[in-house]
């Protein structure tokens, strides 16, 4: 019964669209301020902090007080996880008619390559778990590990990740996107932070989308066989349709 009480729970905050609206926002593993997310969803600010009162009493948001401000995260990446999985296991909406050029770059953006809390998403993420797949750097024989020679590649590569910590090591999230699994984790998120630090993968405007730079296409065509289409190596371009994974 108490499981059923917590399942109708979490399920309940959910089914408003201000607080789902929310939810998918900090998907993008940052700390958005109640007027951001107020902005975001087209609401009031009082009406935006009592939807944010109530996901944070629910469990699925996390606050800190700054000042006269306070700073609303996802609670954790098993709420990351929940929140792209139901997402992705609905039914798809018809999409949004796109009225300008910018929003119909947007979109495009967002599908080809962006962020999930902190493992990459959308076309790109998908075509590195493809790849990593296909080089055996993971298997999924036995359930998603990764293999020696991934741990391997990872060392090499300076894909530093945390072995103390309790989430999994490595896990597929379904991405709402492809409809298919991207890599997420505690190896997804090591090399999502990677991609950044090594200057692979920038931020496009504040949202959760991110472009390939030129760097990043060479190294992912170099240490994985993922090919990106030209275009993506120059700021603010569309992207491209990637080739995929090359047979390695």
């Amino acid at each position: 019964m108490d499981n059923a009480e917590s399942l109708a729970g979490w399920a309940a905050l959910l089914a408003d669209r201000t607080r789902a609206a929310f939810c998918l926002a900090l998907l993008d593993g940052r700390a958005w301020t109640v007027g951001e997310l107020a902005r975001h969803a087209g609401v009031a600010v009082s009406t935006a902090s009592e939807h944010a009162d109530r996901l944070v009493a629910g469990g699925l948001l996390a606050q800190r007080k700054q000042g006269r401000h306070r700073y609303l995260q996802l609670a954790g990446p098993e709420v990351a996880a929940l929140i792209e999985t139901v997402a992705a296991a609905g039914a798809p909406a018809p999409p949004e008619p796109v009225v300008s050029l910018s929003a119909a770059h947007r979109r495009r953006n967002l599908a080809f390559a962006r962020t999930c809390y902190d493992h990459l998403a959308g076309f790109l993420g998908v075509a590195v778990a493809d790849a990593m797949t296909a080089d055996g750097l993971v298997s999924r024989s036995h359930g998603l590990t990764v293999t020696p020679r991934g741990t391997a590649w990872l060392a090499a590569n300076g894909v530093a990740w945390d072995r103390s910590s309790r989430r999994p090591v490595v896990r597929e999230c379904l991405d709402w996107t492809e409809r298919r699994s991207h890599l997420a984790g505690s190896v997804g998120a090591a090399i999502c932070a990677h991609a950044f630090e090594a200057g692979w993968i920038v931020r496009i405007g504040t949202g959760r989308a991110v472009k390939v730079t030129g760097a990043g296409a060479r190294a992912l065509e170099d240490q994985l066989g993922v090919v990106i289409g030209p275009g993506r190596d120059s700021p603010g371009a569309a992207p491209a349709v990637p080739a995929g994974a090359r047979p390695r």
